[in-house]
């Protein structure tokens, strides 16, 4: 439709991201046309050294922000709405610090906020938990929301790298940052789940909220012990509603049997599992990060925006976030080898009301390893019990404990 009205983008960040939209944009106008009757095109570039903001927001339609971080991004994004444009965006700390503010912000003003690259890159779970399942009872997500992680546990685990191996791989191939302390330290992957908790459960959900622990400490004996008991370890993240009022959000290392369906995501893939008494569970996959893919999913939003729905609802419940919720454990002991050491270490346990589902034993003397599998219990039963643990005299390190999702998941 080359006679098709002109759809004003005004883009705000010309990276990696920015970049890949640019061009995409170019190549996929005439289609977006006959899709829409409108034929988008990019009428400025905001950058450090490049472009008007004001003059963008003047001659556009919509905004789309890649600049990443929360400012100038946020005053931007709130301006670009207070002004009647639709703002997509792929920011995703922006959103777990400030995604209420914004979206009242839309509401307010009759705009779209659309942000589905700012989780899982082009796995369309935002599309999905606002849209297709808006009106299910969700009662849990499981997420591998970090690419880089998931590359370097996958690295580890089929070859035995260290970690610190697996990570130097993984920025050599351009899968982890210069810095890639935001993805080891988990705090990624939380910001993303924030997002996801806070669609899937209709209650405002701050990072702050969110519990995290990284993949810094892991070690290759944790993978060899791993493959003994039958589990694969990610970096999961995890939003489930706890009793009829409460809600956990946390991220953290986590080991999974074999026919959990996250289980085989590997590489720099993501996936996210969904749960509802409803829908019984479906599992969304694809790549997680990259210019190509992010910008696919950018150029999605904004063709919804050009054919707008209702924006993001304000939130209807107030679920009081939960931190101490019942694991499974995978535990790693460092003892010397003397009688009575697993029943002491036992006994330990169960004062916590821990009991052992596995245990896998390597090594005599005093540098015996001690591998077990607990059933699930309070964390803060089980963390108690480790404290009494590296208390006794026959262990020789700090007890190391990884969590282990105890399901069990059939065709």
């Amino acid at each position: 439709m080359s006679d098709a009205p002109p759809f004003r983008i005004g883009l705000l960040g010309r990276g990696t991201v920015g970049s890949a939209f640019e061009t995409l944009v170019a190549e996929r106008a005439a289609r977006v046309a006959e899709i829409t009757g409108m034929r988008p095109e990019i009428v400025g570039v905001l950058r450090r050294n490049e472009g008007d903001f004001e003059q963008i927001l003047a001659e556009s339609d919509l905004v789309v922000e890649v600049m990443g971080g929360i400012e100038p991004a946020r005053e931007y994004a709130l301006r670009a709405m207070a002004a009647g444009r639709h703002v997509v965006t792929a920011n995703k700390q922006l959103l777990s610090h400030h995604g209420e503010e914004l979206w009242a912000a839309a509401r307010e003003h009759g705009v779209q906020l659309r942000f589905e690259a700012a989780v899982a890159g082009v796995v369309p779970v935002i599309r999905v938990l606002s849209e297709s399942l808006a009106g299910a009872h969700v009662d849990r997500i499981h997420g591998i929301v970090n690419g880089t992680t998931n590359f370097i546990l996958s690295q580890m685990a089929a070859t035995g790298a260290t970690y610190a191996d697996a990570l130097a791989e993984a920025q050599e191939l351009g899968y982890a940052e210069a810095d890639p302390s935001e993805d080891v330290n988990g705090k990624d992957a939380a910001a993303k789940m924030a997002i996801l908790a806070r669609l899937a459960f209709n209650t405002p959900v701050h990072i702050d909220d969110v519990v995290c622990e990284g993949i810094e400490h892991l070690t290759a004996d944790d993978m060899a012990y791993a493959r003994e008991l039958g589990l694969g370890l990610k970096l999961l993240g995890t939003a489930e509603r706890v009793g009829e009022d409460r809600l956990s959000v946390r991220v953290h290392p986590a080991f999974l049997y074999g026919a959990h369906p996250l289980a085989s995501i590997d590489g720099p893939f993501n996936a996210v599992t969904i749960e509802s008494q409803a829908i019984t569970e479906i599992t969304l996959s694809g790549p997680g990060a990259g210019g190509p893919q992010t910008a696919s999913a950018v150029l999605g939003d904004v063709i919804s925006a050009m054919i707008p729905p209702a924006s993001t609802p304000e939130t209807t419940e107030r679920l009081r976030i939960e931190q101490d919720v019942e694991s499974a454990f995978y535990l790693h002991l460092e003892v010397a080898d003397r009688p009575g050491v697993l029943a002491q270490i036992a006994q330990l346990l169960g004062l916590q009301g821990a009991s052992i589902k596995s245990v896998v034993q390597q090594g005599l003397g005093d540098n015996a390893r001690l591998v077990m599998v607990t059933h699930p219990l309070l964390e803060s039963r089980f963390f108690a019990a480790c404290e009494l643990i590296a208390g006794l005299d026959f262990v020789r390190a700090r007890p190391r404990a990884i969590r282990v999702i105890d399901e069990q998941f059939t065709a």
